[in-house]
């Protein structure tokens, strides 16, 4: 991506941000700027929309954008894929997922700017029949595993509490979750329980994968606790594609499409991905152009097969950024599950007319799946995990059985420590929502185990 000289746009495409002939140089240094930080040079002089003749910004497909034009097309991407698939409705609470960087920095900005169109539309209706919709924000501090110094922690904190509350309006709530909690309310246990865990992982990969784990349930931990109806990621195209090639790597090819669909249902709170069409460089070019202030200082560094699949993609990026979109494009080929949408109940009312009969075809009984999804990464079972999980219900002595049985292949070898001893411990440190769903399961296991126990004791004293 980048700029190239040019004279003021002054298309029918531009709006209020497009810069005037006075002040064309001026705007023209900046784009070339925040390109040339992004590594992309392109040699378009004029914008391949609008016509005008203003500092043009590639964007993937080598089409030339002008700085106005660029923001509209990801700002129109945006808004397809939520109006299109019914991701936030009039009467929803949506908590988005703020980590600080790029993509999520640009999801705020977006999903605020539709929430103030919705205002302004329910104020200048007559009716004001429809509610508009609410928008918290969550953010999940894991600077219990960062080795930065605490007063450092505590800046970057309180850069994004400032980022979050520089939107005057729109966001009802900002909520600052430590990671540590979703082992237990007190704080030195949870964070005791939360080392413990991971210091037991001896795979990079696994290690990192856990942590992804943990930061989803304390996002639906959120989500559940303040009333939220759906939760906003924003994972875009490129981070989309590195999670393509890492799960086919770790050999998650059965479940990898529940992972790359707008929606996403299978968890108690539905997840939703706006971003999915919006490549990472555009984001960051977007921040650098609208000067988004983002905040990156508490990223964690991928390890294992994550840094080398994102290294890899990378260097793909370098050569054309086309591919990321034809990764996800492939992975968006594969039959999607049945949580990958939502069902018509409810729905009707607050779609328009032209989308109502995508949703009408939505069978009842489709709406509510029974895939059998994994403890901990919530991947549904392949034909073979659940021969395995059929198995083991059979013979199982041990409640540990069960728990490694509800594993998926991938968490079994990347994340549990080898030894059934040392799966005991691990378990026993594991937030109670996954172990909770577990103890009930191996309570009704043991109950039916004995009754069958019983019941063959009494044919045989009978037959005695």
């Amino acid at each position: 991506m980048a700029a190239a000289a040019a004279s003021s746009c002054g298309g029918a495409g531009c709006g209020p941000h497009c810069s005037s002939s006075a002040s064309a140089a001026a705007v023209e240094d900046a784009a070339a700027a925040a390109a040339e930080k992004v590594g992309r040079l392109s040699l378009s002089r004029e914008c391949g929309k609008c016509g005008g003749g203003a500092a043009a910004v590639a964007v993937a497909g080598g089409l030339g954008l002008c700085g106005e034009c660029f923001r509209a097309n990801l700002l129109g991407k945006f808004k397809l894929a939520v109006t299109s698939n019914a991701m936030v409705l009039p009467t929803d609470s949506v908590l988005l997922a703020f980590s600080g960087g790029p993509a999520s920095r640009v999801a705020l900005q977006f999903i605020h700017e539709m929430w103030c169109k919705a205002i302004e539309s329910w104020d200048v209706s007559n009716s004001q029949a429809l509610p508009v919709f609410g928008v918290g924000v969550a953010f999940v501090d894991e600077s219990v595993l960062c080795s930065k110094p605490r007063d450092e922690i505590e800046m970057a904190i309180e850069d994004i509490r400032s980022i979050v509350s520089s939107l005057s309006t729109g966001v009802k709530a900002m909520h600052i979750a430590r990671l540590e909690d979703v082992f237990s309310t007190e704080s030195e246990d949870g964070e005791r329980r939360l080392r413990e865990a991971v210091d037991m992982i001896g795979d990079d990969t696994g290690r990192e994968d856990f942590l992804r784990c943990l930061r989803m349930l304390s996002l639906q931990k959120i989500a559940m606790e303040n009333g939220y109806a759906k939760i906003m990621l924003g994972s875009c195209a490129s981070a989309i594609a590195c999670h393509v090639l890492s799960a086919t790597v770790k050999g998650q090819g059965y479940s990898l499409p529940a992972d790359v669909q707008y929606v996403d249902t299978r968890w108690e709170i539905p997840v939703v991905l706006p971003l999915r069409d919006c490549l990472a460089q555009e984001l960051t070019l977007l921040c650098e152009l609208d000067s988004l202030k983002t905040q990156q200082h508490l990223d964690r560094p991928s390890n294992g097969i994550n840094s080398l699949v994102a290294s890899f993609i990378k260097r793909l990026r370098e050569e054309n950024p086309s591919r990321e979109h034809t990764i996800v494009r492939t992975a968006q080929k594969l039959k999607p599950f049945s949580f990958n949408k939502f069902s018509a109940d409810g729905y009707h009312d607050f779609l328009p007319s032209r989308l109502r009969p995508k949703f009408q075809k939505v069978d009842s009984d489709e709406s509510t799946f029974s895939e059998i999804l994994c403890l901990m990464c919530g991947s549904p079972f392949s034909e073979s995990e659940l021969q395995n999980l059929e198995s083991t219900k059979h013979k199982a002595q041990k409640k540990i059985d069960l728990y490694t049985a509800h594993c998926c292949q991938s968490c079994y070898f990347q994340i549990l420590p080898a030894g059934e001893n040392l799966n005991e411990h691990f378990f026993s440190l594991l937030p109670k929502l996954w172990t909770g769903k577990m103890d009930t399961i191996s309570d009704s296991h043991s109950l039916l185990r004995d009754q069958i126990e019983e019941y063959l004791l009494e044919e045989n004293d009978d037959g005695n």
